[in-house]
């Protein structure tokens, strides 16, 4: 991409960016927004073309499945922020996308960050109103005790392990010290 201006116009451009430096950053933000869900877009296109198992316009003979034009959905990234992404159908409704399953809103980490956030004491709500500020979208406290559950079931699955792991080793060494015990006796 070539991109040719005057130097009275680049004069302007560098004048309006010292005097608003936000607008350019907006810009930057809202361009790589459109950009990542481009890719999406695409990648899911490519995905349902290999599940059709041909290109696009293409025609076989005994499928009767097609492409169906495609529909709006939101995804959140982190760092990012709120994603528009095509979400391509399929004529029967057999495509399910791998890149972004149906059921899924957030990316794992931002899923991630707020699970710790809970855990380390933060409440459902006020998690809920720091989300507008992080991702430019409010999070129903509802959603943010779902993000937790799994995160929760985790730690919970740590810990009895760990707890059986102690448990163990205290079984070895209290076996060894009897033994150790009646030989001294």
């Amino acid at each position: 991409m070539e991109l040719k201006i005057s130097v009275s116009e680049a004069v302007e451009l560098i004048k309006e960016i010292k005097t608003m430096p936000e607008k350019i950053f907006n810009y930057i933000e809202s361009s790589l927004r459109e950009s990542v869900g481009s890719f999406l877009s695409g990648l899911m296109q490519q995905e349902l073309t290999v599940h059709l198992g041909r290109q696009r316009y293409e025609r076989k003979q005994d499928s009767k499945n097609y492409r169906n034009g495609t529909y709006p959905r939101e995804f959140y990234l982190k760092n990012i922020g709120q994603v528009e992404v095509k979400v391509p159908r399929d004529r029967n409704g057999e495509f399910k996308s791998k890149v972004l399953p149906r059921s899924k809103r957030y990316e794992d980490r931002l899923r991630e960050d707020i699970s710790a956030m809970y855990l380390t004491g933060i409440s459902t709500r006020t998690l809920s109103i720091l989300s507008k500020k992080l991702i430019g979208r409010k999070i129903s406290h509802e959603e943010v005790s779902k993000a937790t559950e799994k995160m929760k079931e985790a730690v919970e699955n740590w810990r009895t392990t760990l707890v059986k792991r102690i448990v163990s080793v205290h079984k070895i060494f209290s076996q060894k010290s009897a033994s150790i015990h009646i030989k001294q006796i």
